[in-house]
C-alpha cells in the first residue's frame, strides 16, 4: 500500500487521537492547521509534526498533502470541503459530515467532479466488531431483524454558551450524538427508514436538548432512538431478531456485543477490535479507499443519515444561522 500524507485541519480531541493513531502505525502527521496558529505550533511540537500553516489556506495548496482530516465544529465542514475537494484532496470529515443533506450533497458533486475519496469519520463504520456482526447477521442464524433500539445520554453542564448548546456552533443533540445512533441503525436495516416521527425538547437557545425518533423501513423494520445532552443514559444499542438480540454497549467505539437466542436463552459473546483503536481503525480503512476500494467508507450510509436528519430538523422548524 503506498504511505500517504496526512493533514489536520482542526487541533481538538479528534486530532490528537488522529496523530497518536498514526504513531501507532509508526508514522507522523504530515503537516497541522489550525484557526488558531499557536495552537497548531504547540501541537505539532507535541507529535513532532514538521509542517504548520501560518494559514488555512496554505493547507490546501500543498502539493504534498494527500488527505485532510477536517475536525473543526460542524457548522465550519462545507466551507473547508469545498476548499478541500476543489484542490482535489481526498477528505476524511469528522461527524456531522455537514450541517444538512443540501451540504452534502454539493460536497459529494465536488468529490465526483474532481475525482477524489470524500468520508465522513464515522467509528460505527469501521470498528471491527461491527464488520463481524454484519457478516454474522449475513448467515441468516438470527432470523429477520424486527427492531432496534437506541440510547445515548450525556449529562452536560447548562452553559448555553458551550458547544453542546450554542446556535452558532451548530449545536444540539442531533448533529453531536443522534448521528452516532442513526448510523448504528443505517449500518444494520435493510434499506433506509422511510416513515419518520419525532418529538423534540429545545435548550433555551433554541437547539435540541432531547428528542425521541420512530423510524420504519419498506422491510417494516422498526428502530427507536432516544437522545438527550442533560440525562445520562448508557449508550446501548439493541438489534432484535427472529431467532435472538444482539446488545452492544458504548456502540460509537464498540468492541463487545452479547447475542441472547429466542429458543433458550443461551449467549455467544463476540469481541472484535480494541475501543482505544476507532481512529486508526478509520485511517485504514481510508486509505484502503483511496487505493481503490471505496465501499469501505459507506458514504451512501452517510448520505442516507443526513437526509434523515435534515427532515427531522425540517419537521420541527429548527435551522442554524447559516441555514437562515
Amino acid at each position: 500500500m503506498k504511505s500517504y500524507n496526512w493533514a489536520t485541519l482542526g487541533c481538538g480531541v479528534i486530532a490528537n487521537e488522529l496523530a497518536a493513531a498514526m504513531e501507532k502505525r509508526g508514522q507522523k502527521l504530515y503537516s497541522v492547521a489550525n484557526r488558531t496558529h499557536q495552537k497548531a505550533v504547540e501541537f505539532a511540537q507535541k507529535y513532532g509534526i514538521e509542517k504548520v500553516y501560518n494559514d488555512i489556506d496554505e493547507l490546501f495548496g500543498d502539493e504534498n498533502v494527500d488527505i485532510i482530516y477536517i475536525s473543526t465544529p460542524h457548522n465550519t465542514h462545507i466551507s473547508y470541503l469545498r476548499k478541500a475537494l476543489r484542490a482535489k484532496k481526498h477528505v476524511l470529515c469528522e461527524k456531522s459530515i455537514t450541517l444538512n443533506s443540501d451540504e452534502l450533497s454539493e460536497a459529494i458533486q465536488l468529490a465526483r467532479e474532481n475525482n477524489v475519496i470524500l468520508a465522513e469519520a464515522m467509528t460505527i463504520y469501521h470498528m471491527p466488531i461491527y464488520k463481524e456482526l454484519h457478516r454474522k447477521i449475513s448467515t441468516g442464524e438470527l432470523g429477520e431483524l424486527r427492531l432496534i433500539q437506541m440510547n445515548f445520554g450525556s449529562y452536560k453542564e447548562y452553559n448555553m454558551s458551550n458547544r453542546f448548546f450554542n446556535r452558532n456552533l451548530a449545536g444540539g443533540a442531533m448533529l453531536d450524538i443522534g448521528v452516532y445512533a442513526l448510523s448504528f441503525i443505517r449500518w444494520f436495516m435493510t434499506s433506509c427508514p422511510n416513515q419518520v416521527l419525532s418529538q423534540v425538547k429545545y435548550a433555551e437557545t433554541g437547539v435540541d436538548e432531547q428528542a425521541s425518533i420512530l423510524l420504519k423501513n419498506k422491510e417494516e423494520e422498526m428502530a427507536t432512538v432516544i437522545l438527550s445532552l442533560h440525562a445520562k443514559q448508557p449508550k446501548r444499542g439493541t438489534i432484535a431478531f427472529d431467532k435472538g438480540y444482539i446488545e452492544i454497549y458504548q456502540y460509537p467505539r464498540g468492541e463487545k456485543a452479547v447475542i441472547t437466542y429466542t429458543e433458550d436463552s443461551h449467549t455467544e459473546t463476540i469481541c472484535q477490535g480494541e475501543t482505544k483503536n476507532a481512529l486508526l481503525y478509520e485511517v485504514e480503512d481510508m486509505e484502503k479507499a483511496v487505493d481503490g476500494d471505496y465501499s469501505l467508507m459507506h458514504l451512501d450510509y452517510t448520505e442516507d443519515v443526513m437526509n434523515i436528519m435534515t427532515d427531522i430538523r425540517k419537521q420541527w422548524g429548527m435551522k442554524y444561522p447559516e441555514e437562515m
